[in-house]
């Protein structure tokens, strides 16, 4: 149950329980794949020249979103490209053909926001059932979850991530600039109670915003096999709010949270989850991701394309290769399979390094793929 006190979100956990039982047989969409794609048996994953292999692909469905939170982009939108600049559903299954006979396994479709994206469930099928996928997964800011849950529950995916970055009413409201807390609470919830394996919290942590509800968010896995991850905020925004003093590092998130909570015992997580603990006797997990700090860039296993179909080496990365028109152009597979091992050949050593060189700035983190 979920209701709201003097603005604040109150749960009442129990009614998460998470659903025991068999998982739901998935449907199965037939759909044809491109005529000059193999089937894929084996494959060397693609690596660099620090000895990074990568198999996590990430794509962004598309620019536009319904929140507009202020890390992320200005009140009034930025300018969001025509829909002919992004790519089709046909050039997506076209990206995950190419992708998967180069060793990628694992998928995550970002936006923007993807669930605004009417072919979401057919792109997650389609990757369900293309061989060396082995898993598919979601990231979301949950408004539009609960309306979607049936339906991405029946598509196979492996995961969702919800981002949300307070569970009080007005701060929502602030951060957000929209109201809607209620309705990602709901999502949630049936989140939780689906036959979907893995739902984790996304919470980017800022100084005097929110890390007073540390307690708040951690309490939410006493008794639910989730994730909550603590996010070192990125400075991707038009007003740099990351410079003013806003930002709340993953040692110091740590620190306080191993003072406020004494039974933290060390647990397995993700690549990304640096820190990684359960409260003990709790359920679920408690994660710190330190991803301005870039701890983790000698362990990057990871791909981006952006909704323009754009391949980006690095999340910090000021280069781009232009995977869009090369399909376009009837470019071969195996050609524009030159050009991505080409690039990731070309990754930086971290973050830091990939931050300084190069001409192709985006402005937003929507532009990017979250």
């Amino acid at each position: 149950m979920i209701w709201f006190e003097a603005g604040t979100v109150i749960l009442e956990t129990a009614s998460f329980a998470p659903v025991i039982g068999k998982r739901m047989e998935v449907i199965k969409q037939q759909i044809r794949p491109f005529s000059n794609a193999s089937v894929p048996s084996v494959h060397p994953l693609i690596q660099d020249l620090f000895g990074r292999s990568f198999n996590y692909l990430r794509i962004a469905l598309n620019e536009q979103c319904n929140l507009r939170c202020i890390y992320c982009m200005p009140e009034k939108g930025i300018s969001f490209r025509t829909e002919d600049k992004l790519l089709s559903t046909e050039e997506i299954f076209h990206v995950i053909n190419i992708f998967s006979n180069m060793g990628m396994s694992k998928i995550r479709f970002t936006g923007g926001e993807p669930l605004l994206r009417d072919d979401l469930t057919d792109l997650i099928q389609y990757a369900n059932e293309t061989i060396g996928i082995e898993s598919i997964h979601l990231t979301t800011n949950g408004l539009l979850l609960s309306k979607h849950i049936k339906l991405l529950e029946n598509t196979g995916l492996s995961g969702i991530n919800i981002s949300l970055d307070t569970l009080n009413k007005e701060k929502y409201k602030t951060i957000s600039r929209r109201n809607g807390l209620s309705l990602v609470m709901e999502g949630i919830e049936k989140a939780i109670q689906s036959s979907i394996p893995s739902i984790k919290i996304n919470v980017v942590a800022m100084r005097d915003f929110n890390n007073n509800e540390l307690l708040d968010f951690v309490a939410l896995t006493k008794e639910n096999n989730i994730t909550v991850r603590f996010i070192e905020l990125m400075p991707f925004d038009s007003h740099q709010i990351w410079k003013t003093g806003k930002f709340y590092g993953a040692d110091h998130i740590v620190t306080d949270l191993k003072t406020r909570i004494n039974a933290l015992e060390l647990v397995d997580g993700s690549q990304t989850e640096h820190h990684i603990f359960r409260v003990k006797g709790y359920k679920g997990k408690v994660a710190v991701i330190p991803a301005y700090s870039r701890n983790l860039c000698g362990e990057c296993n990871r791909i981006r394309i952006t909704a323009d179909g754009k391949l980006l080496n690095c999340l910090y990365s000021q280069e781009e290769t232009n995977i869009r028109d090369a399909m376009r152009e009837g470019v071969s597979d195996s050609e524009i399979g030159k050009m991505i091992k080409n690039t990731m050949l070309k990754k930086f050593r971290d973050g830091w390094e990939a931050q300084h060189h190069g001409k192709d700035h985006r402005e937003s983190m929507t532009q990017i793929g979250g």
